[in-house]
């Protein structure tokens, strides 16, 4: 499935039409709660401009961008960790997605029911979090009894982990995520046994906050401590170092239906240079920390995702398998070079083409031809 950014939130506040105008899916979305019952997955292209300018150069005959993969998850409501609603299916999606994109209802409408009575972003973004910390404190809980059993037997590495376990349990005792505990000044432990611990807990992932507003608040800019809705989203995404993204379901459902000149001129005629789904997949890629690297030749062009700090052989797996076991060097023009020359030959005849090897970590943007052998 590639990385995956999954899609939660109370019921009814826009999840599924959001969703829907992202991938063009046919995911139910309808007013009333868990409509979504089994998680929608649709694979979206994630815009970037390098790509059609390299394929231009290139006379590529096809195109391929590279794409971010999106999961609908089903509603949670209080007591999910309890297994309420439909709470156990809920956490256990939210469990094999690599971050998560919470989308928060900030805009009245009467004929929407809203499943807490009213719009409280704040509380309803809490009612979510304390749900994911109460699972993730059962998980650690567990965890610490069969380690305590190992630890008493006088093995170092299962005592480090028990206190690791203790330090994280009593920071998410203070309703705090598990992704914040690692750069806290309560932390210690290893490299390796956080990654052991914490691989599993649900707040652990990153998080980037959605705020789905009427089309009228769209150019509003959220403000810590204003009084629209969002301003009360934007003070908590800034408490938690999470992006906010702005859209307007409803706005984005409208555009998806648009031809691409259509959709150009909609959004000028708003005020606005990208569509909320463009931001939110844009988005989406940074948090994941993710690079692009690109293949381009007449055939096609074609961006590739990896994480970044990825080296020459891994980014050649993503390709293929044989090329990372047979990996021998990568053949490497950045973005910016490869403009400037116009052509990869004149980009090599300029000397911009460089041979780098196993242990070159590849950087956003570039151009490279993989060399193996197996």
């Amino acid at each position: 499935m590639g990385f995956t950014c999954g899609i939660v939130g109370l019921p009814n506040v826009g999840k599924s039409t959001i969703f829907n105008a992202l991938t063009s899916a046919k995911a139910a979305a309808a007013n009333f709660p868990f409509c979504t019952i089994e998680p929608n997955t649709g694979a979206v292209p994630v815009p970037d401009p390098r790509i059609e300018i390299l394929a231009n150069l290139a006379k590529s005959a096809k195109l391929i961008p590279a794409q971010m993969t999106f999961v609908d998850i089903a509603g949670l409501i209080r007591g999910a960790s309890k297994g309420e609603g439909l709470g156990n299916q809920f956490l256990g999606h939210i469990r094999s997605v690599d971050a998560i994109a919470h989308v928060v209802r900030c805009f009245d409408d009467e004929n929407i029911v809203h499943v807490d009575g009213g719009v409280d972003p704040r509380r309803d973004v809490e009612t979510i979090d304390t749900e994911l910390i109460l699972s993730d404190l059962d998980a650690i809980q567990k965890a610490k009894l069969k380690l305590e059993k190992i630890a008493k037997s006088g093995d170092k590495a299962a005592k480090a982990r028990v206190t690791l376990l203790e330090g994280l349990e009593s920071w998410l005792n203070q309703g705090k995520p598990a992704r914040a505990f690692k750069t806290s000044p309560q932390f210690s432990g290893s490299e390796e046994d956080w990654i052991e611990v914490s691989s599993n807990l649900l707040t652990s992932k990153p998080v980037l906050f959605v705020a789905n507003v009427h089309e009228k608040d769209l150019l509003h800019v959220p403000t810590p401590g204003g009084s629209h809705p969002i301003d009360a989203l934007a003070a908590y995404a800034a408490e938690q170092n999470s992006p906010l993204v702005t859209i307007s379901g409803q706005v984005e459902a409208e555009i998806a239906e648009l031809n691409a000149v259509e959709r150009k001129e909609f959004l000028a005629s708003m005020g606005v240079e990208q569509s909320g789904l463009d931001r939110l997949t844009i988005a989406g890629y940074k948090l994941l920390e993710l690079i692009t690297f690109f293949t381009i030749g007449p055939k096609e062009a074609h961006a590739w995702t990896a994480k970044a700090g990825s080296t020459g052989p891994q980014c050649a797996g993503k390709i293929h398998s044989d090329f990372e076991r047979g990996y021998i060097r990568a053949e490497v023009i950045s973005y910016e070079d490869y403009v400037a020359a116009g052509s990869e030959v004149k980009a090599k005849e300029n000397g911009k083409m460089r041979t780098e090897g196993k242990e070159y970590i590849m950087q956003d943007g570039d151009i490279v031809h993989f060399r193996f052998n197996v």
